[in-house]
């Protein structure tokens, strides 16, 4: 397996990225996951009514418990609980992309989910002044969890084409995402960035 870290980053850490991060950890990656925004939304028993919760504080178990509690037939019927249970086993909880600290390394490659997630992502390394090189490339993913289960394996895909060519994926960047494009027809767009 290739040397490379990567990170999956959508708005919340709860759907694209971690159903990612689960097929990339399965696979041997060295994965993260992140989410941007300012708190973890999910939907809630009505348009009004989001549920959030915040990042890094709130486990993905905690979430479930109060989830279940507040309508278990509801949040079984549109996935969420069903969500939980397999981000549980990928990781402890959601965490924020803008809270890393030192501890969590440096990324290789980051894959967001949303062009306004990359544009927040892209924002925070802009205002850092980092040195390492990275690729910052948005696969747009409607946020449902069957886009997401559909994402994954692109994402797996994408990732493991950079991860083939290794340390030279700065060359190899364009041609890798026209490859992608081309076998996979999801629109791709990408920034290198240093972190």
């Amino acid at each position: 397996m290739s040397d490379l870290r990567f990170a999956m980053i959508c708005a919340s850490n709860v759907n694209r990225s971690v159903a990612a991060h689960a097929l990339l950890k399965e696979h041997g990656f060295d994965v993260e996951s992140f989410g941007v925004g300012n708190s973890v939304k999910l939907p809630g028993l009505t348009v009004q009514q989001p549920n959030r919760y915040d990042f890094d504080a709130t486990t993905y178990e905690e979430i479930y418990n109060d989830l279940k509690q507040k309508d278990e037939s509801f949040y079984s019927s549109n996935g969420l609980l069903d969500m939980m249970q397999r981000d549980m086993g990928v990781k402890p909880s959601p965490q924020r992309w803008q809270n890393r600290t030192d501890k969590d390394g440096l990324f290789d490659v980051i894959v967001t989910f949303e062009k306004r997630v990359m544009d927040i992502v892209i924002a925070d390394l802009q205002s850092k002044n980092g040195v390492h090189p990275c690729a910052v490339i948005n696969m747009e993913v409607k946020d449902s969890a069957s886009e997401a289960q559909v994402a994954a394996p692109h994402a797996l895909k994408l990732c493991t084409m950079i991860a083939d060519v290794g340390e030279d994926w700065e060359e190899e960047i364009d041609s890798i995402l026209s490859k992608f494009s081309d076998e996979t027809k999801r629109e791709m767009s990408y920034d290198i960035c240093y972190l």
